[in-house]
């Protein structure tokens, strides 16, 4: 394991989920949606860094993390689902110039990247990350 880039991928996931909350607050919803993506997508690199496992793009990312961590049941599938739906959610919102996203889909898109970083915490402290560096 590279140590220092499961961190970094993590410490990217945690800027992102809270650049989404802050977007959420201020109603900037379409930016709020891509934020959340990206804090699941950072979070999903750092879990697949755990096994030295790089990804250079969004669907590598996908597929990965569906081979190397659902399929060997380190995670749930539903959390491979998430991170699909994510990606499709920010491709709408940044995209999709007539797309009106609401504060309720902005909020239940944040809410669900939180779940999705939580569940990646929980696998990385059992890879043996400690506390301390994941909350750095």
């Amino acid at each position: 394991m590279n140590r220092p880039l499961v961190l970094a991928e993590w410490q990217r996931a945690r800027l992102s989920l809270l650049g989404a909350q802050l977007l959420t607050r201020n109603g900037v919803y379409p930016d709020a949606v891509s934020r959340a993506y990206y804090a699941v997508l950072h979070a999903a690199k750092a879990a697949l860094q755990t096994q030295d496992i790089g990804a250079a793009s969004h669907s590598a990312v996908k597929r990965l993390f569906g081979l190397h961590l659902v399929k060997t049941g380190q995670i749930e599938p539903e959390w491979s689902a998430d991170l699909v739906e994510s990606l499709d959610d920010r491709l709408a919102a940044d995209y999709d110039a007539e797309l009106r996203i609401t504060q309720r889909e902005a909020r239940e898109k944040y809410r669900r990247a939180v779940a999705f970083v939580k569940r990646v915490r929980k696998y990385l402290l059992a890879q043996g990350l400690s506390r301390a560096e994941l909350e750095k």
